[in-house]
């Protein structure tokens, strides 16, 4: 029986084998599930903070705390120099997981807060209010429910070859986030009292596991009735389900010995898989066997492909839209214009010419997506239990698959470029408490998110139609982008405006891991919010506004480009930004 789930879960894996390990990663990554396959992110070394004497409280991993001075920590830290590729010594993604667990995180809130008011008493009463909401909000509403919201796309996964990125927001869109966060968080509390019985914990771990997969798949249960039925499911099924986790034991030391990498790339989506044609077998059975409650198991096509009578009768309005035949492109095919707009997202069409244009594209986008559901390879929506009700959003309006006029494209790149400097100063102003201008150039912009974003919308612009693609895709030209401009300004002034050494994964201290997550993550939102919506703006500023601002906008911009050539912007923070460094300059202030 084990090896048969198995096998499905490969077979499942294999289809969607990219979404699946984005989907266990990000579990990781915000402590949702698998926290310990990010054990390769775990700092060795103590967390250090800088208090307002001078002195610098490290936070050991065996939650000891030990006063050092500035000095004695110089001399600490600059023994663990080096340059290791899985060093994690620094670094958001290593602070995040580490932190959140740890002493350190509340130090660090904690010196940022009496800095503000002057007062460690008020300061302390304010960090205890802060880091309770914080965290309650954080595992209340994200950790808890994403949980039930991976289930819900490893279940499609099992028996549909297309799942859309949309489901990552399912139960934000049929208004059931704070329902399905509420059940979650009651079966933890169930969960923490069996604990402090002999052998409860461990048998109710098994009686309610099933809690998420219910809940993915009836969101609109009840959290008590959640709970019993996945207890009546689980009779004569707890030792078994023991069994099949121990089965996995070779794969954990596997993720051991590969710090991780492993359960990353592998075992932590094949697991989930695995499961998902576990709950399915006993779910089989509860529905079989007609046990209590078992009418709340009530996603019938979630579990078997909708027939064809079924599916034309629930998209009758849309059969004679999505098989008519394709309209004629409106574009000469062999116009350079054509060419611009197809494969890089630029358009050099009038506005009226343009808006029909788009309006073809997003009716292909519409009818691929009808034609996938009426083929069996997505989750027929129409047939969920829970129909949303139609509203139009604001966020509706953005048509991501829009191309861009020269002007729009320069606005944008100018906003991204003041984005992207926003990023790194509030980096600084947080993490260090000073002000640092940022960048080669001294103006309020960074040219290499300016470009980094103009690259992703025209160079990916035939990617944004897959959202999976667009942001591996988003993370491979950054990275690229990135590197070869470290590079270059490397040869160029000899100065290193940023170094990734001891972060995780890095590539010769130029780019790591945890910065191209953040710039794929970023590039989804230019490609999806930020550009369509600043894009609806601009089209209702007329030229006459719009070409003086940008020819200002254009002129200081060169100037401060070839000022920088010349006198680049270094300095503390900018080019010298050890943490050393950093601690003794505001130590000293």
């Amino acid at each position: 029986m084990l090896k048969s789930l198995k096998e499905k879960g490969r077979k499942s894996l294999k289809k969607h084998y990219l979404l699946f390990v984005f989907v266990c990663f990000l579990a990781a990554f915000i402590g949702s599930e698998f926290v310990n396959s990010s054990n390769a992110t775990k700092a060795t070394e103590p967390m250090e903070v800088t208090t307002a004497d001078g002195k610098t409280v490290l936070y050991s991993e065996a939650d000891e705390v030990v006063e050092m001075s500035i000095m004695d920590t110089v001399e600490n830290i600059k023994s663990h120099n080096g340059n290791k590729i899985f060093e994690t010594n620094k670094g958001f993604l290593a602070m995040a997981i580490n932190t959140l667990s740890s002493g350190s995180f509340y130090l660090r809130i904690a010196q940022s807060i009496v800095s503000i008011v002057h007062s460690e008493q008020i300061g302390n009463m304010i960090l205890i209010v802060l880091v309770m909401i914080l965290l309650f909000f954080v595992y209340f509403y994200i950790q808890n429910a994403y949980k039930v919201v991976s289930r819900r796309i490893f279940l499609e996964g099992r028996i549909y070859s297309k799942i859309p990125t949309q489901r990552f927001a399912l139960i934000i869109r049929i208004k059931r986030w704070s329902k399905v966060a509420f059940t979650m968080f009651v079966l933890t509390v169930f969960k923490t009292l069996w604990m402090f019985t002999i052998i409860g914990g461990f048998i109710k771990k098994y009686s309610y596991y099933l809690v998420p997969y219910i809940v993915a798949e009836n969101p609109n249960i009840g959290a008590l009735k959640a709970i019993k039925l996945s207890r009546n499911m689980m009779k004569g099924y707890k030792w078994k389900c023991f069994l099949y986790e121990m089965s996995f034991i070779g794969w954990d030391i596997l993720s051991t010995i590969t710090a991780g990498l492993s359960a990353v790339f592998y075992s932590n989506p094949y697991k989930m898989t695995t499961f998902a044609e576990f709950y399915a077998m006993v779910r089989e059975n509860a529905k079989e066997n007609n046990i209590d409650l078992s009418d709340n198991l009530n996603d019938k096509y979630l579990f078997e492909l909708a027939s064809d009578e079924v599916l034309h009768e629930k998209y009758s309005d849309v059969l004679e839209y999505i098989y008519a035949e394709e309209k004629e492109e409106l574009v000469n095919k062999k116009d350079i214009r054509h060419f611009l707009n197809k494969y890089f997202g630029i358009s050099l069409y009038g506005k009226e010419f343009g808006d029909a244009y788009e309006k073809q594209q997003i009716q292909k986008m519409k009818r691929e997506k009808y034609q996938n559901i009426l083929e069996k390879k997505a989750y027929p929506d129409r047939l969920f239990t829970i129909i949303r009700k139609k509203k139009k959003l604001q966020i509706e309006s953005l048509n991501y698959l829009r191309s861009y006029k020269i002007s729009s494209l320069m606005v944008l790149f100018f906003v991204i470029c003041f984005i992207g400097w926003i990023y790194e100063v509030s980096i600084h102003l947080v993490r260090d408490g000073v002000f640092v201008n940022r960048g080669t150039m001294h103006g309020p912009w960074l040219p290499i998110y300016g470009w980094g974003g103009l690259l992703i919308l025209t160079l990916l612009y035939n990617f944004r139609t897959n959202p999976k693609k667009q942001f591996f895709a988003t993370i491979v030209l950054c990275g690229i982008v990135e590197y070869f401009t470290s590079f270059a300004l490397d040869v160029m002034y000899n100065e290193k405006w940023w170094d990734y050494s001891g972060y995780f994964i890095n590539l010769n201290g130029r780019i790591c891991l945890e910065g191209l997550l953040i710039f794929g993550l970023g590039g989804l939102a230019i490609s999806y919010i930020i550009a369509p919506m600043l894009d609806n703006a601009l089209r209702k500023v007329k030229k006459r506004v719009l070409i003086p601002i940008l020819t200002v906008l254009v002129t200081i911009f060169v100037i401060d480009q070839i000022y920088s050539w010349k006198v680049p912007n270094v300095g503390q923070g900018i080019t010298s930004y050890s943490y050393i460094e950093k601690n003794t300059t505001i130590a000293n202030k």
